[in-house]
């Protein structure tokens, strides 16, 4: 009969090569949702690339969003009733962020006469100036309620967003309900197609 000793080098050996699979599972799955690059970008998730629109028939009212702004204000969701309003998930830190924030400035400019505003959600900036540094640098005239922690992208329903995947765009219609979601950073033309018709609803 083996002793215990024995018998615990044998568990110890069988229990080594299934601890190795595993961690190797988690390691390649970590690996493929996140940048694999150092410095700013680290732990970046990237979206999906998918840009979604909703029928009318299937729209979900949006969540409350309110609370301080990077500017220092305060605003909220319900402050734009009527009105079509696109919701903008953004972090200074975020690369993809930066490239189409000159977008996003320029299609908000051009769309506030079609009854259109735009509203930024900050995350993860956890010093307020750099958020403040990014409004300035890329000229965003619109209101960016400040979420350093993501609380009110937890609002979302489940599964709509992923608090680690930036930039993340809503549109919410003008009866304040979900009508289309981009998980990816827009180009101007993206931008323009995604907000138009919903903006010519009656």
């Amino acid at each position: 009969m083996s002793s215990p000793r024995a018998l615990g080098r044998l568990l110890r050996r069988a229990v080594a090569p299934a601890g190795a699979v595993a961690s190797a599972l988690v390691l390649a799955a970590c690996s493929s949702s996140s940048s694999s690059s150092a410095g700013e970008n680290a732990n970046f998730v990237n979206g999906s690339g998918a840009i979604t629109t909703v029928k009318a028939a299937d729209r979900k009212p949006a969540p409350d969003l309110s609370g301080g702004t990077v500017a220092g204000g305060t605003t909220s969701l319900a402050a734009y009733k009527g009105k079509v309003v696109v919701i903008n998930i953004w972090g200074s830190w975020c690369a993809p962020c930066r490239a189409e924030a000159p977008n996003l400035a320029a299609v908000a400019s051009a769309d506030a006469a079609k009854g259109v505003q735009f509203l930024g959600i900050n995350t993860r900036d956890l010093d307020k100036t750099n958020a403040e540094n990014f409004d300035q640098r890329y000229k965003i005239s619109y209101p960016s309620l400040y979420d350093p922690y993501g609380k009110l992208i937890l609002r979302f329903p489940k599964g709509s967003l992923n608090p680690q995947s930036l930039p993340a765009t809503i549109v919410v219609d003008r009866q304040g309900r979900v009508a289309a979601r981009a998980l990816t950073a827009l180009t101007e033309d993206q931008l323009r197609k995604l907000v138009d018709p919903i903006a010519a609803e009656q």
